[in-house]
Order: C-alpha cells, then sequence, then structure tokens
C-alpha cells in the first residue's frame, strides 16, 4: 500500500507535501517528489518489490512521471515484451514501459481512447497517475475491480487527486463539507454508490476507467476525455458441470493467490474463520510452492476466545497445518481507537474499521495481509440476496425515513440516474451485477 498524491494546472509544491504528509502511513519506505510548472506529484512509498529501487515518482525513458499504488502481477511478462524500456527490478516501471512502447512517434495530443490498449495489458490492482512532459497531459486510472482508491476534486482551477481523501485538505481552499445525499445512501444500502465519497466535489475515479485531463490558456485543469478499459460482467452459466469444470476453477484460485505472493517481504494472511478467507488459507501452500515463496503465517483477532470466527479460525489453521498468530482485543478496544477507526475508514466502511486492529498486529511480523473481501457478494452469500423484494422494501423504507429520493441523480458522482432499490432489486443477477460495478 502505497500513497500518490498531485495538484495539477498552477501547481504549489507545498500543497502536495503537506498533502503526502497526511498519507505518510501509506508508505513508511520514503517520500519523494518531483514537479514542472504544470504539476507537482508525490510518492509516499511501502516496498513490496525491489526494495532498494523502484523509487517514484519515477522517469521513463520518453521523460513520463508516474506515481502508483500497487502491483502489477504481470510485470515480468511485460518486462519479455518491452526490453531496453527499464532501470529498475520492480513492478510499478511497467506502465511506463507500456506507455512508452504504444505511445510513441508523433508529439500529437491523444484523448483518453488512446491509452485503452496498453493500460488493458495491465494484470494488477493499480491507482495511478502518469504524466507526459511532451504532450502536457495527464493520465488518472484504476484496476478494474477499484480495488486501489484514486480520489480528485478541484480547487480553484487546480485539480488535487490523491489516494485518500483527507490528503486533499494540504490544500487550504479545500473546504470538506459533507454531501447529504451521498451519506443517505450509504446509510440505506449500507455502502457506497457509484463515484461518490462523503464530501461534496470530491470523485472516485471510476474502476477499470482512464481519464485524460490537460490546461486552458489559464493553466486550469480540465478533464479531456473519458475511456473505459474493462467493465467486469456477470456470466453465469446454466451448463456449469462441477465433475468437468471444478478442477479448472480450482487452478484458477491457486494462480490468483500466488499472483498476490508476488513480494520481497514477508505476507501473511488475514484469517477471520469465514468461508473466503479459509478458502485463501486452504490453498496457501500449493499457491506459495507455485509462486516459489515461503507458506504465509495466518492471523486472527476477535474480542475474545468464545467468539465463533475465532473458533472456526482455530480449526482451519490447524487443519491446514499453518501457523497461527492470535490476538485477543481489550475489551475497551474498539472505543478507544474509535477516532483512529476513522481517520483511516473514511467512508463508513465497517470492514475496514475492524481489520484496523488487526493489521496493527500483523505489521508487526509481516508487510502485506491478503484477505478474502468481495466472494460473499460475488457468490450470493448475504442474507439479502436470498428475498430481493424485502431487501428493497428495508431500502426503500430507510430512505424514505432520511427523506432521500434516489430517482433522478445529477453530477459525474452517480453513474446511474436512478438508485431507487426498485430498480435494482428486480433478479438476482441484476443486483450482483449492480453490486459488482460498485462495492
Amino acid at each position: 500500500m502505497c500513497g500518490i498524491a498531485g495538484m495539477f494546472g498552477n501547481p504549489d509544491s507545498s500543497v502536495v507535501h503537506r498533502m503526502i504528509k497526511l498519507i505518510q502511513h501509506r508508505g513508511p519506505d520514503g517520500h519523494n517528489f518531483w514537479a514542472d510548472e504544470n504539476i507537482s506529484l508525490g510518492h509516499s512509498r511501502l516496498a513490496i518489490v525491489d526494495l532498494s529501487g523502484s523509487q517514484q515518482p519515477m522517469k521513463g525513458v520518453n521523460g513520463q512521471i508516474l506515481v502508483a499504488n500497487g502491483e502489477i502481477y504481470n510485470h515480468e511478462l511485460l518486462r519479455m515484451e518491452s526490453k531496453g524500456l527499464w532501470n529498475t527490478n520492480g513492478d510499478s516501471e511497467s506502465i511506463l514501459a507500456l506507455h512508452s512502447s504504444s505511445i510513441s512517434g508523433s508529439l500529437t495530443s491523444t484523448s483518453a481512447a488512446n491509452h485503452v490498449s496498453w493500460i488493458s495489458k495491465l494484470n494488477g490492482m493499480y491507482g495511478f497517475a502518469l504524466w507526459d512532459t511532451r504532450r502536457k497531459e495527464l493520465i488518472l486510472a484504476r484496476d478494474p475491480m477499484g480495488i486501489k482508491p484514486l480520489v480528485r476534486t478541484i480547487v480553484d482551477g487546480s485539480l488535487l487527486f490523491s489516494s485518500e481523501i483527507k490528503a486533499l485538505t494540504g490544500h487550504e481552499g479545500h473546504i470538506p463539507k459533507i454531501d447529504e445525499t451521498a451519506l443517505a445512501v450509504r446509510l440505506a444500502w449500507e455502502y457506497p454508490l457509484d463515484g461518490t465519497t462523503l464530501l461534496k466535489g470530491v470523485t472516485q475515479v471510476r474502476p477499470g476507467t482512464i481519464e485524460l485531463w490537460k490546461t486552458d490558456e489559464l493553466g486550469n485543469a480540465f478533464l479531456h476525455s473519458i475511456a473505459n478499459f474493462e467493465r467486469q460482467k456477470l456470466n453465469p452459466s446454466d451448463s456449469w458441470n462441477p465433475q468437468t469444470d471444478a478442477e479448472y476453477l480450482l487452478d484458477t484460485f491457486v494462480e490468483g493467490v500466488q499472483e498476490r505472493l508476488m513480494s520481497d517481504v514477508p505476507v501473511g494472511i488475514v484469517l477471520s474463520g469465514g468461508l473466503d478467507s479459509s478458502l485463501v488459507a486452504a490453498v496457501a501452500h500449493e499457491a506459495a510452492y507455485r509462486a516459489n515463496q515461503p507458506v504465509p503465517a495466518c492471523w486472527t483477532v476477535a474480542e475474545d476466545e468464545d467468539n465463533p470466527d475465532w473458533k472456526a479460525a482455530e480449526v482451519v489453521a490447524s487443519t491446514l497445518d499453518l501457523e497461527h498468530h492470535q490476538y485477543v482485543l481489550p475489551n475497551d478496544s474498539f472505543d478507544s481507537i474509535l477516532p483512529d477507526l476513522a481517520w483511516h475508514g473514511e467512508d463508513l466502511d465497517v470492514a475496514v474499521m475492524f481489520f484496523q486492529p488487526l493489521f496493527k498486529k500483523m505489521r508487526e511480523r509481516v508487510t502485506v495481509g491478503l484477505c478474502g473481501q468481495g466472494a460473499d457478494e460475488l457468490h450470493a452469500g448475504y442474507p439479502r440476496y436470498r428475498d430481493l423484494k424485502s431487501h428493497a422494501i428495508d431500502i426503500k423504507s430507510r430512505l424514505d425515513e432520511l427523506n432521500c429520493n434516489l430517482s433522478n441523480l445529477e453530477g459525474e458522482q452517480w453513474w446511474a440516474e436512478n438508485h431507487s432499490p426498485e430498480n435494482h432489486c428486480g433478479s438476482l443477477e441484476d443486483f450482483l451485477q449492480f453490486e459488482l460495478d460498485r462495492i
């Protein structure tokens, strides 16, 4: 987990320094900056691959400047395909290498659509900003699943962007104001929708999307063009046969865990005892063998040893012969650290809040944690999926209580005009697609 920050259009480097300071917890292994008359960029690094190299902001062979947060799992394959464009042993440089090999020759201005083909080659989780010094263009892009965060706002004609909302307060002109509609949506649906944040005017870059930014004659930033390079789509099959297809499904799952063991630092597993994290633990030995990495240990926290998740995690770890670290939280742990949880959570994400004490314990031994979030939504594992009609009624009741109408939404932060529950709860497939597009 690294942190990126930038100010595009009439930049002030002192603002970006303050922005990085506000998110320095994301990267204890170095803070660096780069600036010219158009843009100021900052990076807070958590070193995972190529520990002694790959410092950012990183310069490409054609003068591009990159700040990135995330991991590119296929960087070794990309390295073989674009030899001569690399100066480090890290994965982030693959972004620069692909840009250099794909966008070359003429210095004619591009649009976001020109960058779809090369960004589509990236296999990983990422949020990045790439400044093309020759064309005077800024690219913002985010991985197709939206795993890595990237938010932005406009202040006095300047584009501010960062990995976390709190960094935007590094500019004295950014005055946070609650977006009451976005707040009501979170309370009713129980998760964020679309590109909204809890603050007015602060928008998430959409997953699987490229934004191309330029400046006008006054030096003010403007969004020139947008292109989608990937949208996740449900494709349920009526003919899936566990006798013939289960082996392939398992192999792809092991491959996914294997890719995420790409690291020059210790990796651990967040083991809650639930099905999703237990599946990650179940393939840990095979994935580690394929990745030529040590078998990761597991970590579990709970408020007491009678917690059913605690007990389930014990059974999973012992059955799979995995090293298991367990910690009982103090009775007042939630109340005492609530301000910290809110500060780091930023968006009423209860899951993120819960993980904070666990991550703190894990950080004593490992740098990277693998968790199984997302499986319950993708495979319809929560009670709400069993009766969508009742679920829609519950959400409608909450919205009525909050005096919130979601049938005629406007603004770039909304990816659909109507988020009334009856508009999305008609069928299980439609509802799962709705959630896949947003959470």
